[in-house]
């Protein structure tokens, strides 16, 4: 049988992400640091849009009123002018309005201008001295280190080794690298290579450069002049039993008195287990509400924050050069697309808030016991819930949600933190898994430290109230929460 080759057509549907859609996307996701430098940057390469300076407020509004008065308007009617802006950007051959009135158009969600603080001459902006000016850097461990090292090393052979060893350092300063392997990588025998070693181990801060937990504690035990004392014994050969808390155990094992190993135990609880954490360079992850909810009187109020939001606006000047048909060829085109963008980013900025603030308001409508009580009221809620009322799909509830914090009475959450699985209870309505780790958080934290209570004497307290849950769920909670087992919690003394 022969093969026959042809060509067919065939018509389907698929669904097409433009450009502009993959905009929208986008800025949906993004939370409000995110988004002030998405805004920034779409400003760098669109001529089109420009930032409001503070005097455009008032005035402009004024002066545009007057010649352009429209009375109120409802959010339907800035759409349909909005649309009708587009429509005239798009064709080119209709005149394009002077001035839209965009502050109007965002209504309650449009941006307020950011203040800036000009530091330095008006003529010369380039003499400004950066933020890094003011700033000092944090030191590092391996800067430290280096730093004491180039005064204690004895030959530029040593200052070599020495930096050799502190290159093999991780963050909490312990070595990661063995004598051996940093003997062979400098071509030297490992004796020398381990005297340079204890010689970095004196440096600051102590226990520096150890290869285990015990070399570290016997190190910083060795400064404060205890090497032959019990508390170094236990660090040599029973870290383990100190481990398991195991009083009984290290008293028999070190043939010492209660009293006696307590005051050891002390000793090694004062040490440092990572000597590095202080030169640690871990940067704090700034939190900016998204929305802000007040309670005023009885109601509580939905608020989006928009501080720091740059207020954009349309320039005036292309506009003006599209309007008086002074741009033709490629420039027309250009600018005339670039105004489709302008248009559209400000109208997907807009969309973003009204979006926001219609899903805060649905979860917090659902959510009003926990404005009022607290974690222990919070009621199961899935992202399906929110989605069939307001009339979305589950992916845009999703990425709403997503990165955005909302300040409440109660505290800062982010608002996934709203969405939870249920916990059933044996009579009345299911609890949300964020309430009862609250309790088991609270059980743990009013239990007696010597004594502390099991997985599952947990599970029993938390039936006794009416709630059924599995040990293994409380484990895993607990887990969740940070929280250690009954033996990893026990106090020996």
């Amino acid at each position: 049988m022969a093969l026959d080759l042809r060509l067919s057509q065939k018509q389907t549907q698929n669904m097409v992400m433009t450009p502009q859609l993959q905009l929208a996307i986008r800025l949906l996701q993004l939370g409000q640091l995110e988004l002030v430098e998405e805004i920034n940057q779409e400003i760098l390469v669109n001529p089109m849009l420009e930032l409001s300076p503070p005097s455009d407020s008032a005035e402009a509004a004024a002066r545009e009123s007057l010649a352009d008065p429209k009375g109120d308007q409802t959010p339907d009617s800035e759409q349909r002018a909005g649309d009708e802006f587009a429509d005239s950007a798009g064709t080119g051959e209709t005149e394009v309005r002077e001035e839209f009135d965009w502050e109007s158009y965002l209504g309650e969600y449009s941006s307020a201008p950011s203040t800036q603080i000009n530091v330095g001459s008006h003529e010369n902006p380039e003499e400004t001295p950066g933020f890094e000016s003011f700033v000092a850097a944090k030191t590092s461990l391996a800067d430290h280190l280096s730093w004491q090292w180039r005064f204690a090393a004895r030959s530029e052979q040593d200052l070599a080794l020495g930096s050799l060893v502190i290159g093999n350092l991780n963050d909490d300063g312990y070595l990661e690298a063995t004598v051996a392997e940093m003997a062979a990588e400098a071509g030297i025998p490992e004796a020398e290579m381990a005297a340079v070693l204890s010689r970095v181990q004196e440096l600051d801060p102590p226990g520096v450069a150890a290869r285990d937990l015990a070399e570290c504690l016997l190190l910083q035990l060795t400064r404060l002049e205890l090497r032959g004392s019990l508390a170094a014994e236990i660090c040599r050969l029973h870290l383990g039993l100190l481990e398991k808390k195991d009083l009984v155990g290290l008293c028999r094992a070190l043939k010492a008195t209660k009293e006696e190993v307590a005051e050891a135990v002390e000793a090694i609880r004062a040490l440092e287990p990572r000597p590095g954490r202080a030169y640690n360079n871990t940067d704090p992850v700034y939190i900016t509400p998204d929305v802000y909810i007040n309670k005023i009187g009885d109601e509580y109020v939905i608020s989006l924050n928009e501080d720091g939001l740059p207020k954009l606006r349309l320039s005036r000047e292309y506009r003006q050069m599209l309007a008086n048909k002074q741009a033709e060829g490629e420039t027309k085109k250009y600018l005339s697309e670039k105004l489709r963008g302008a248009t559209f980013l400000i109208r997907s900025l807009h969309q973003r808030q009204r979006t926001i603030y219609r899903v805060t308001e649905a979860i917090f409508k659902a959510q009003r016991n926990f404005l009022d009580h607290g974690v222990e009221y919070l009621k199961p809620l899935i992202l399906r819930d929110i989605a069939a009322e307001l009339g979305f799909h589950e992916s845009t509830i999703s990425r709403v949600t997503t990165n955005k914090y909302v300040y409440t009475p109660q505290g800062l959450f982010e608002l996934k933190y709203f969405f939870d699985s249920p916990i059933s209870r044996f009579q009345g309505e299911a609890l949300s898994s964020e309430s009862v780790k609250n309790r088991i958080r609270q059980i743990i934290g009013a239990e007696d430290p010597k004594k502390p209570l099991s997985d599952q004497r947990i599970v029993e307290i938390l039936r006794g109230s009416n709630i059924d849950i599995a040990r293994r769920t409380v484990a895993k909670y607990r887990e969740m929460l940070g929280l250690g087992s009954s033996s990893e919690r026990r106090q020996m003394y």
